[in-house]
């Protein structure tokens, strides 16, 4: 495939923001037909490993997020406001305007090899894919990933991947060799099997089917891979019948988890999933408006109800039992990444 990059026109540079001017980024475009209409800012970043704050209900404290914007395009992504920091917008822009940390491997290993910055991170988890994905189209082009995974492994660093991309297949070998020095977790986000609704709520990513491969890739190979059932979508996923038909897909993968998620719209994501959904399910608008009145979070009783449902269907489907028979893991081993059952887990 040809990778030929043009040179960025006067219009591309006047589309760079002040924001983006200021961290000298560099617009780029590529002539194949995937990164059609797409702008790729390059830019080379001070410091890549971010400090989780500390009022967060995330289970990890530090973080690598080598891409700003992601062209998967998933309407409900929470992570669309993180884009008008750039003086973006929270829709198009951020589907079709990726920021790339093109040094993004050499920081990382210049950040852990600080003495001082390990003798208060010596060993942590790093989590990656929390933010956008990791694994989005534009990796196939940058190949950051490998240089960041093997300065993780080098450095001791257990750490986990959650995407959308079946590209990290091409990164399994390297990953398998990490996780025979530090602990290694995968996850795969799907979040329902409707390959019509993926095309519209998530078009830019591959379907259900694909992102099924990658855990039963990961499970065949012995490294292990759970699943992020994320986010379920209320009236459009959440029948049993629909939860019933994604978790039996999962649990034919052999993965070892499932964290069942219900959506939730943050500022940013809500007025771009609430356009998408007047678009597509105009019928809906109204018990969207009901259910999610007043909090980006759906009601707990709504929650608990459709992840009581998914936890009893991974129990049936033999899933509840794989996880315990793997326990706990040590340095050097596979497992899901730390995840958790509430709505508060940072999603693709």
């Amino acid at each position: 495939m040809r990778w030929d990059s043009l040179a960025a026109t006067a219009e591309d540079q006047a589309e760079a923001t002040p924001a983006l001017l200021e961290q000298g980024a560099r617009p780029r475009t590529f002539a194949t037909p995937e990164f059609r209409g797409m702008t790729f800012y390059e830019v080379r970043a001070r410091s890549i490993v971010n400090e989780v704050s500390p009022t967060s209900q995330v289970p990890f404290r530090l973080t690598i997020n080598p891409y700003r914007g992601c062209s998967h395009g998933c309407v409900g992504c929470f992570a669309r406001r993180s884009h008008t920091y750039l003086d973006l917008d929270a829709g198009e822009d951020f589907n079709s305007r990726v920021v790339v940390k093109v040094n993004a491997a050499e920081v990382v290993r210049a950040e852990l090899a600080r003495p001082r910055w390990r003798s208060r991170n010596a060993g942590a988890h790093i989590a990656m894919g929390t933010n956008v994905d990791c694994y989005q189209r534009a990796e196939g082009r940058y190949r950051l990933m490998p240089g960041i995974i093997a300065a993780l492994r080098d450095f001791g660093h257990p750490f986990s991947i959650l995407t959308r991309g079946p590209l990290i297949l091409r990164d399994l070998e390297l990953i398998g060799a990490a996780a025979e020095k530090v602990e290694v977790g995968v996850s795969v986000s799907v979040p329902f099997v409707d390959d019509e609704l993926s095309g519209a709520f998530e078009p830019g990513a591959a379907r259900p089917g694909a992102r099924l491969r990658i855990s039963a890739a990961f499970n065949e190979a012995g490294l292990g891979c759970g699943v992020l059932m994320a986010p379920i979508l209320p009236y459009l996923s959440d029948s049993p019948r629909q939860l019933e038909a994604t978790v039996r897909a999962i649990a034919e993968t052999g993965a070892t988890s499932i964290t069942p998620i219900v959506l939730h719209l943050r500022p940013g994501a809500r007025e771009w999933y609430m356009a998408w959904l007047g678009e597509h399910y105009p019928e809906l608008v109204p018990r969207y408006t009901e259910l999610y009145r007043g909090s980006s979070y759906a009601p707990r009783a709504y929650q608990r109800r459709v992840t009581e449902r998914v936890r009893a269907l991974a129990r049936a489907y033999g899933i509840v039992d794989r996880e315990a028979k793997r326990g706990h893991r040590g340095s050097g081993s596979t497992s899901s990444p730390p995840s958790s059952t509430g709505t508060q887990l940072s999603l693709l």
